[in-house]
Parts: C-alpha cells; sequence; structure tokens
C-alpha cells in the first residue's frame, strides 16, 4: 500500500510542475488567443538563469529563484509582447505557430550563447544537459517520512510552488478587474477597445504572469530534467496535455489535469507490466492522453467550420506583370545554380551540401500543399519523412526490388497521411497542429522503436539510385535529379490550384459550411491534401536516406517537422519558391556559419529572429520582397502620371489622365474629385446634390464654418473622409449631436452608416478631417481612450462578450451591476449565465443596460433593432429615450426609418459615403425618405 501512495504522492510532485506550465499556456491562451509554443524555451532561460546564480555566482537558491522567477521572466514576457506577440495577435493561426516556434529555437540558443561568452571571463560553469541546478531548498535536499512514504524538501516545496501559484492565477483571472478585462480582451477584442479596455495593456499583463508561471516551473523542473533544451520542449507538450483537458479556459480544471497526468504516468511506469513489452509505451502516456484529449474534448460544431487556420489569402503583388516577368528571377537563379553545379572543381563538399538542401526543399514542397494550399498546420511531416524511409530500407533489405522499395516507402507515407487526415476532419488551427505533433511523437517514441521495422540503432542501408550512365553517389546527378523532381512537383502544385480541386480547397479553406451546401465534400477534400502532402514528403524522406547510405529511426525525428515548417513559413509557404529557399538555407546556412568559425547558436537567433518578421509580414519573406517591388513600381507610376503633359494639352479624345486620391474638398473649382461623383461648374455635385455652404467655402479659398452647422454640439465628425484599404467608404462626412438630441442617421445599405459609427468610435483610422468631443479634437485617441471619455458604440449585432457570464459583462463597464438588476430584473435571473446562451433581445438588453446606470456622453447605436422582436424593440427605444432625458448625445443607425423618425430629433441621409441632407424631423416627407433610400433625385 505504501508502495502505492508513495507512487501517488511522487506524480503529484511531477504533476505540479506539469500544472503551474499547464496554467501559464492556458493564461496566456485565453488572454490572447495566441497558443505558445515557446512557453518551455521561456522555461529553460529561467532555469538556465537560476543554474548560473546558484551555482556559478554563489547566490543561495532562494535568492537566485526570486530573481529567476519574480524579476527575469516577467521583463522576458513584457520585452517578447512588445517585440513579437502584440504583432502576431493580430496575424492568423499559421503565424502565431510558426513565430512561437521560432522562439522556441532561438531562446534557449540565446542563452547558451551567452553563457559561452561570459563564462571564461566570470569564471561561471558552462551549461549542458547533464548540468543539474539544485532544488529551491535547503542542499542537500531534507527527506521527510510520512506512512512509510519518503519526501524530499525539494519534492514538498515543489508541490506548495504549484499550490500557490494556481490558486493565485484562479483568483487574479477571476476576481479582479485585470483578470476580467483579458478575458473580454480574448473573447470579442474589438468589443473590448469599444468599451473602454486597452487590449494591447491586458495583453502585457497576461504575458507578462505566463512568463512568470514559465520561469517558475522551469527553475522547479531543472533539479530533474537538467539543463536540455529539448527535454523542456517535451515538458511543454506533456503540459499542454494538461492544459487541454482544462480546455485551454479553465484555470483549475488545467490545474487538476496537470496533478492527474503526473499520478497516472508514475502509476503506468510502476504497475502497466504490459508496456514492458512495448518500447517507449510507458514515456508516450502523455503523448496518448492528449491525442485523446483533443478528439473527446473538441466535438462542437465551431471547431470543424474551422478546421482550416482562418488565413485570409494575401494580395498577389505580382498580378500586374507579364508571366515571363514573374518567372524570369527563378529561371536566371536555376541556370545560375546548375551552371556552379556542374563547373565546381574536385571539391564535391558544398555541391553536396546543395543537395541536401533540395533534399529538405523536396519535403518543403509537402507543407506548401498542406498548409500553403489547405490552410491545416500539419507537423507530421517529418514522420511521414521518416516513415517512407524505414519502409523503403525494410522492403529492400527483405528482398524487394530497390524501384518497387522505394514506391512501397512513398505509398506507406501517403497511407500514414490518410490515417493522419482522419483527426483533420473534425479539428482545426492550433488544435489540428498539436493532433499531428501528438501523433508524431507517438510514431517516434512507440512505432519506429519497433526493431523489426527499423533495424535497432544500425538501420537499414540504402543503395544509391542508378540512372544507366551514372548513379546518385556524384552530388551534381543528385542535384540534377532533385531540380527535376521539385520541377515535376510545382507543375503538380500549379495544376492543382487551377483545377476543379483547387476551387474546391479554397473554398472549403474559406468557408466550410458554404462549400459544404454547395455539394462539396470537405472530408474527401483534407484527405486528398494530406495524401499528396505524405506522399511528397515520404519521396523527398527516401531520397535524403539514399543521400545518406542508410537510414535509422533518429534520423529525421519529429521535433525536425517543428523546425522545417517554421524555415518554410518564414520565407513563404504559399509558393513551391518558398520550399527551395528554405531548404537552401536550412542546409548551406549552417555550413557557412562552421566555415566561418561562428557559434551554431548564431544560427538558430538568427532564425529565431525571423519570428519577429512574422508580425508584421505573416505571408513570409517572398511576399515582402514581391510587396516592395509592387510599391517601387507604384511609385515610378505616379512619378510618370505627374510628368504626363497637363490636361489643357491633351486633346479631348484621350480621356481624363489618371490621378492619385485627392481629399475631397482639396480640388479645384470645376475639377472632379478622384474617388467621388465629380462636380459640376455651378457646384453642384454629379449626383444632383448640393455641397453645404462651408464645402463650397472651403473649395473657394474661404475660411470654413464650424462644419456641424449646430451651435453648443457635443459631438462632431467633421469633413470625414475614410474607408477600408485602398476603398474609400466615407468621402467628405459631416455630423453634429447635441446633449439630449437624437440624430438619425438613415440610408440604404452600402450608403456608409456603419462605417461612420465606427471612424466615431474610434475603431477606424480617419484618412482625412476630424473627430471633435466637447472642443477637443479627438481624432488621434484609439478605441479605448474615447470610451474612457465617454463615447460608447453599441456595435451591429450584439454588443456583448458571449464567454463571459452576464455579470461579467456588465462589470466591464460597471463597477457595481446591482443598478441594473434592479432595472432589468430579467437579467439578474440569469446573472451567472454565459451571455452567448441569452436570448437576442436579451443580449441587446445587457448591451444597453451599463449605460442606464453610467450613461455615456455621447452613445452610437448601430442598427440596435436587428433581428429583435417587436416587443423588445420597444422596450430598447424606450432605453434610448431615456437616456436623451437624462442628456446623452445619441446618433442612431437605423434601418427600420419609422422607428428610428418616431425617436429622432434631427435626421441626416446618407448616399454613397456622403451626407445629402440634414435637417429636423419635421422637415422629413415621402419625397426624401425615396431619395435616401432609392437614389433619386
Amino acid at each position: 500500500m505504501s508502495e502505492f501512495v508513495g507512487y501517488i504522492l511522487s506524480g503529484l510532485v511531477t504533476g505540479g510542475v506539469f500544472a503551474v506550465m499547464a496554467s501559464g499556456l492556458t493564461l496566456s491562451y485565453s488572454a490572447t488567443g495566441v497558443f505558445n509554443f515557446a512557453h518551455g524555451a521561456v522555461g529553460f532561460l529561467a532555469a538556465l538563469l537560476f543554474f548560473q546564480l546558484n551555482v556559478g555566482a554563489g547566490l543561495p537558491a532562494w535568492a537566485s529563484g526570486l530573481i529567476a522567477v519574480a524579476v527575469f521572466s516577467p521583463l522576458l514576457g513584457y520585452a517578447l509582447h512588445r517585440a513579437m506577440f502584440r504583432g502576431l495577435a493580430q496575424a492568423g493561426e499559421t503565424a502565431q505557430i510558426v513565430g512561437t516556434i521560432g522562439l522556441t529555437i532561438a531562446l534557449p540558443a540565446l542563452g547558451l550563447w551567452i553563457v559561452d561568452l561570459v563564462a571564461e571571463p566570470l569564471g561561471l560553469p558552462r551549461a549542458d544537459a547533464t548540468s543539474l541546478p539544485h532544488g529551491l531548498g535547503p542542499y542537500p535536499p531534507v527527506t521527510y517520512t510520512f506512512g512509510g512514504v519518503h519526501l524530499d524538501s525539494d519534492q514538498l516545496i515543489t508541490f506548495a510552488f504549484a499550490a500557490l501559484a494556481a490558486a493565485g492565477l484562479w483568483a487574479f483571472m477571476r476576481h479582479t478587474p485585470y483578470g476580467l478585462r483579458m478575458r473580454a480582451a480574448v473573447d470579442r477584442r474589438r468589443l473590448a477597445t469599444l468599451r473602454g479596455i486597452d487590449a494591447d495593456a491586458s495583453s502585457a499583463v497576461a504575458w507578462t504572469l505566463s512568463s512568470t508561471l514559465a520561469g517558475l516551473a522551469g527553475v522547479l523542473a531543472a533539479p530533474t530534467i537538467g539543463l536540455d533544451s529539448t527535454a523542456f520542449t517535451v515538458m511543454l507538450f506533456v503540459s499542454a496535455t494538461a492544459a487541454v483537458f482544462g480546455r485551454l479556459r479553465s484555470i483549475p480544471w488545467t490545474f487538476a489535469a496537470g496533478l492527474g497526468l503526473g499520478v497516472v504516468q508514475n502509476l503506468v511506469a510502476g504497475y502497466a507490466d504490459f508496456a514492458e513489452d512495448v518500447t517507449g509505451l510507458r514515456t508516450a502516456v502523455p503523448v496518448i492522453l492528449l491525442f485523446a484529449g483533443l478528439i473527446l474534448l473538441n466535438r462542437s460544431r465551431e471547431r470543424v467550420a474551422g478546421s482550416a487556420a482562418e488565413d485570409a489569402p494575401p494580395p498577389d503583388h505580382l498580378a500586374d506583370l507579364p508571366p515571363w516577368r514573374r518567372r524570369l528571377p527563378w529561371a536566371l537563379g536555376l541556370v545560375a545554380l546548375l551552371a556552379w553545379t556542374l563547373t565546381r572543381p574536385a571539391d564535391d563538399f558544398f555541391v553536396g551540401v546543395v543537395a541536401q538542401g533540395l533534399v529538405l526543399a523536396l519535403i518543403f514542397c509537402s507543407f506548401v500543399v498542406v498548409t500553403g494550399i489547405g490552410g491545416m498546420v500539419n507537423l507530421a511531416q517529418a514522420s511521414f519523412a521518416s516513415m517512407a524511409a524505414l519502409t523503403c530500407g525494410w522492403a529492400f533489405s527483405s528482398g524487394w526490388p530497390f524501384p518497387v522499395a522505394i514506391l512501397l516507402g512513398v505509398l506507406g507515407a501517403t497511407a500514414v497521411g490518410v490515417l493522419v487526415a482522419l483527426p483533420a476532419l473534425r479539428l482545426g488551427g492550433r488544435i489540428l497542429t498539436l493532433a499531428t505533433l501528438a501523433l508524431a511523437l507517438l510514431a517516434d517514441q512507440v512505432l519506429f522503436q519497433i526493431d523489426a521495422f527499423s533495424n535497432g540503432t544500425i538501420g537499414w542501408p540504402l543503395p544509391a539510385i542508378g540512372l544507366g550512365f551514372t548513379d546518385t553517389t556524384d552530388p551534381r546527378v543528385r542535384v540534377v535529379l532533385l531540380l527535376a523532381l521539385i520541377g515535376l512537383v510545382t507543375l503538380l502544385v500549379r495544376n492543382l490550384e487551377r483545377s476543379a480541386s483547387g476551387r474546391a480547397v479554397l473554398a472549403v479553406r474559406s468557408a466550410p459550411a458554404a462549400a459544404t451546401t454547395s455539394g462539396i465534400s470537405a472530408a474527401r477534400t483534407k484527405i486528398t491534401l494530406f495524401a499528396l502532402a505524405s506522399g511528397i514528403a515520404g519521396l523527398g524522406g527516401v531520397l535524403f536516406a539514399v543521400s545518406k547510405g542508410s537510414v535509422t529511426a533518429t534520423d529525421l525525428p519529429a521535433f525536425a517537422g517543428f523546425v522545417w515548417l517554421a524555415v518554410v513559413v518564414l520565407q513563404g509557404v504559399r509558393r513551391i519558391g518558398g520550399a527551395v529557399l528554405g531548404g537552401l538555407i536550412a542546409a548551406v546556412f549552417p555550413e557557412l556559419l562552421a566555415s566561418w568559425g561562428v557559434s551554431a547558436h548564431v544560427g538558430a537567433i538568427l532564425f529565431g529572429t525571423g519570428g519577429i518578421i512574422l508580425a508584421r509580414h505573416p505571408d513570409g519573406v517572398l511576399a515582402q520582397m514581391a510587396e516592395a517591388r509592387h510599391r517601387r513600381r507604384a511609385r515610378r507610376s505616379r512619378h510618370d502620371h505627374a510628368a504626363a503633359p497637363r490636361e489643357a494639352d491633351v486633346p479631348a479624345s484621350a480621356g481624363p489622365v489618371p490621378a492619385g486620391p485627392a481629399v475631397l474638398g482639396s480640388a479645384v473649382p470645376g475639377s472632379a474629385v478622384p474617388g467621388s461623383a465629380g462636380h459640376r461648374p455651378d457646384g453642384a455635385a454629379a449626383d444632383g446634390t448640393t455641397p453645404s455652404p462651408e464645402r463650397l467655402a472651403a473649395r473657394n479659398g474661404a475660411a470654413p464654418r464650424d462644419a456641424s452647422g449646430a451651435p453648443g454640439a457635443l459631438f462632431r465628425l467633421e469633413n470625414v473622409v475614410a474607408g477600408y484599404g485602398d476603398v474609400t467608404v466615407l468621402r467628405g462626412v459631416d455630423l453634429a449631436v447635441r446633449p439630449g438630441e437624437v440624430v438619425a442617421l438613415l440610408g440604404a445599405n452600402g450608403a456608409g452608416k456603419s462605417t461612420a459609427c465606427a471612424v466615431a468610435a474610434g475603431d477606424l483610422t480617419v484618412t482625412a478631417g476630424r473627430v471633435v468631443l466637447d472642443g477637443v479634437d479627438v481624432t488621434s485617441r484609439p478605441a479605448y481612450r474615447r470610451a474612457r471619455d465617454g463615447v460608447l458604440l453599441a456595435p451591429e449585432g450584439r454588443g456583448i462578450f458571449p464567454g463571459l457570464t452576464v455579470e461579467e459583462n456588465l462589470r466591464t463597464w460597471l463597477a457595481d451591476p446591482d443598478p441594473v438588476y434592479e432595472r432589468l430584473p430579467q437579467l439578474a435571473r440569469r446573472r451567472g449565465l454565459a451571455a452567448g446562451a441569452l436570448s437576442g433581445g436579451e443580449q441587446q438588453l445587457l448591451t444597453l443596460a451599463p449605460a442606464l446606470v453610467r450613461p455615456p456622453r455621447v452613445l452610437i447605436a448601430d442598427e440596435p433593432s436587428l433581428g429583435l422582436a417587436p416587443l423588445v424593440v420597444e422596450q430598447v427605444f424606450g432605453v434610448f429615450a431615456e437616456l436623451r432625458e437624462r442628456g446623452v448625445a445619441l446618433l442612431l443607425v437605423e434601418e427600420k426609418a419609422t422607428s428610428a423618425l418616431e425617436l429622432a430629433d434631427t435626421v441626416a441621409f446618407m448616399r454613397l459615403g456622403r451626407v445629402t441632407w440634414t435637417g429636423p424631423r419635421a422637415e422629413v416627407d415621402e419625397a426624401r425618405l425615396t431619395a435616401a433610400y432609392l437614389g433619386v433625385s
């Protein structure tokens, strides 16, 4: 019995470390939406600093731990937030995954490189995987006995710190305003800023706390696992199992799952005798649980709909070039490579390195298929390559002809790819990434450890590929053969993109539900992509083994795929060119550093900093270069247009001279404003409307009057021009709202009403003009600052945080929600219910309820009656009437003109991004309504 209890108690200690690490993962993900694959690397750096301070500098363990955990780790988290994480939060999932993978490689290398530089001058010990720091307790540890069970002081301290960290973190997230703001920011980041929450500051706090927890886990685990960066990465994925069982949201469940994981792992190691017959099964228990948890806990329709990474296709910056110009750089590069290869002197070393890079490039082409085209992040590609190579070696050693053995290897990888695709049918995004990595680790630890398949540590010998007159023992032959194969893969990928199957892939990636209703089988599409990608990776794996002359189970480890994906995405995963460039860099760059005498850590550091590039350019280096060339061509084009003959010198038949974008009101009298309907010489616009006197005065050089035309206006938009990207939506909008006044902004769909609301709330940046609040220009203030100044936007749809409870929604704006419950008892009855479970009417009331208790200075309501029953609409408009009586300035955008006109004091009509008429409600008649909604004069 004491043995059983001992296994449980020691498992709880191990599980405590998993729980701390997993709690940090859960915190950063729940608060920012970014799953930090570099969490273990942060823990490694903290453990490395703790070791140097304690063992190297001789500081006490408690002081070393305090500096490493409470000072260094939070500062590192904040620095990473500023440099990278806040940019990644707005990027797609692929960029998020790869950016943090880059840090996983760069941070340990940076720490070890710094130690290498300062170890000798400062007399510090060099750290490696065998270095074992002391624990936080006394050294040597003191042993205590509880009922026959022996635990030392380090184990007790580890469990105590883990419990305190989990309890403190749960209390922080659930019972402090900071925790509430962080959860609101990840639930609906845009809405959080409209409620006065600084999402960037909330993210900074989250990353600081998350890094602190990673540092604590690293310091607690270091005496057991040593200073091995790979072991810390493995610990990250073991901890991810606990985070998954906590659904990446619940700190208590995550902590409990971490403890349970440690206990189960200990019990399996102690009592599962059947596991002795399967090599690696005992160590693979967390991986099996991770995969099972991902499958069992992600059955919702939401996950199915998001089975592809939600990365919008980037603009094609080379679309304006003829095909030969697009292909010319690659053709010249190919010619130069062949010329260099075939004329290389007798020293074949670097030719062999290039051949190795092309082998990797062939494997990397599989990422272009599954991730670049399919939008699914798969980290099992290295396992597919290893599967094919081992199958080929086994078949050839069993007497099969070599060409048949190669074919069997590729088919084996394809079959495994289809099996891996089955979870992809129900998982997506980062969840799919974790699932594929779990399968890859399972293959490494169990399948590839079977001696009959891998031939133990000896592996399988493989001959060169004979081509009749030569064979692949010559690296030049390998280069030519690999270039030919990459060319065939390129043609295959291009034909796939242009085919009906390629269009089906794009449809499934962009809108899975719509693709299914159109008769497209999402399951067949995903299985096809996985099969094709795994077949390409398998072919690359066979050629990798052929180049090496043999293959073992450790030649292509699972974590290699971890790095490979990052290499390809950094170059550009949507293009075969990115795979080729990535493969060559991965092979050539380390050799160049070694020949120059530069530490290998420098290469890993430089590679990891590429993750920062992804925070700003998620589509990689090639897309960034294409964009830069596009901008240069655009500047030359504008220069050429500026140098063209003036309009007076151009014949009438030549048409208008192209011009760049202009701000409304800046054109000379009688000239057309680009992007607008134009102006007639008499001052009337081409659409029949008459510009305001202010705009005519501005056009004729006179000083403009108050753009509002309304004395005492509290809130004004003055000649605002705004849009999205290159599309201009608002073209000189003037609006004004007085205290206690309701201004109804009416117009047809597409007139620009919602855009005007976004500009007013600070959710959209203006191109020209200004926004004025109580005489102060607030144009440059972000949305959260305007909300704190009293400008509140109730956005189109529902302005609620669906993942927070009713009470938590109210507390994002109110310190005490009780007055709301007194006014709206139906919300009081649902105070503990998630807001997303309320009815549409209740959600809209929850959106507006805080304004009843803490009235804003300006309330902007965008389509408040959308999707509501008439009785609820009446209740909502009753709220507006009460707010007007309390002096709130209301800007109301409403499709139901009748309801809006009953409440409005002033009416403004919009058409094509302009306010065409503004006046009192009494002057609105049927003719004006017809003109506003039907676009007639």
